[in-house]
């Protein structure tokens, strides 16, 4: 049996080791994402996003339990649910430092829950490269939900609504500005937002400010075509269990909701959009350097530190290919 077959029967060691040659980029992983990419576009993919400090393993770990104790759908078991959990990459071994699996432990045990751990390697936006494979694969391995949290950079972690259907913006009280969550696009990606640490003081004040910066938002984008669902802004305390079963609601409501009104399909095109750019992107700067060659794009590097050449007459240089 090979490691796709395995994998589309349930083997999570197969599917561990699959991941792993993913995130290495072996011939081998392309060929197990090329196998599997059929078996995919079932699984709810819920992207976990917001500043640093508000919580989110904490919640994700929270409303993981949660979720494995209802179903999606009237009649059906609990959904099996994966988690993904974007971690800043160490600078020396390139590896995931925070491992959010720690964080996590609560959900040891339970065949129906995988979690994995992935380093960020310097991608920007919040996610790694690898992302958009590993959702994949989870997909195709028969996952029902995908939670992808995120690295926690703040600002620039917008990409993670194009990866997902739902997209959960958490900001907390005490992080010394009002409204954390209303930067560079960060509001407008929420499905629902959430006020985590609620039982600490300012809660209140943070669940207002999000709430009123929300309804500025909709009333600015009203004549651009504002979807009818309705962003809730909920409270919740991850620590203590409080507002988990309300969270957990939405993120149910919201996908009956992208079924029923055919965002579904049209939140899949943008994955597929997004994902394609990427590899696009990847796979020719890889054919520009082959081109060019390892050694003269060094030289240009070179010609560039020391103010010779601009970056843009670098590029044109690169453009040009081996020069005889």
């Amino acid at each position: 049996m090979t490691i796709t077959e395995r994998i589309l029967e349930g083997d999570r060691l197969a599917l561990a080791r699959a991941l792993t040659q993913i995130e290495n980029q072996s011939p081998q992983g392309v060929d197990i994402l090329d196998e599997l990419y059929p078996h995919t576009g079932k699984a709810h993919i819920l992207g976990i996003t917001g500043p640093p400090g508000t919580g989110k393993s904490t919640l994700v770990n929270r409303l993981v339990l949660q979720l494995r104790q209802q179903s999606l759908d009237p009649g059906q078991p609990p959904p099996r649910i994966a988690v993904v959990a974007v971690d800043p990459s160490s600078p020396f071994s390139g590896g995931a430092i925070l491992g959010d699996r720690i964080r996590m432990r609560d959900l040891a045990g339970d065949r129906g829950v995988f979690i994995r751990s992935m380093a960020s390697r310097g991608a920007l936006g919040g996610l790694a490269r690898a992302t958009g494979a590993f959702t994949q694969v989870l997909d195709a391995a028969g996952f029902d939900l995908i939670l992808i949290e995120t690295v926690g950079a703040g600002q620039a972690e917008v990409d993670v609504a194009s990866a997902a259907h739902t997209t959960i913006v958490i900001d907390a009280p005490g992080l010394g500005d009002d409204v954390q969550a209303n930067k560079a696009g960060i509001l407008e990606i929420a499905d629902i937002l959430v006020v985590n640490k609620s039982d600490l003081p300012g809660a209140e004040r943070t669940l207002h400010t999000l709430e009123l910066a929300l309804h500025m938002a909709q009333v600015s984008f009203q004549d651009g075509g504002l979807a009818p669902w309705e962003t809730p802004v909920l409270a919740t305390s991850a620590l203590e269990g409080d507002g988990i079963g309300d969270l957990a609601a939405k993120v149910i409501a919201h996908r009956q909701y992208l079924i029923d009104s055919g965002e579904w399909k049209a939140r899949q095109h943008v994955r597929a959009q997004m994902e394609l750019r990427q590899e696009l992107l990847a796979a020719l700067w890889v054919d520009l350097l082959e081109r060019a060659g390892e050694d003269r794009f060094e030289l240009i590097v070179d010609e560039v530190a020391e103010r010779r050449i601009s970056p843009q007459q670098a590029i044109e240089r690169m453009l040009e290919g081996p020069q005889g």
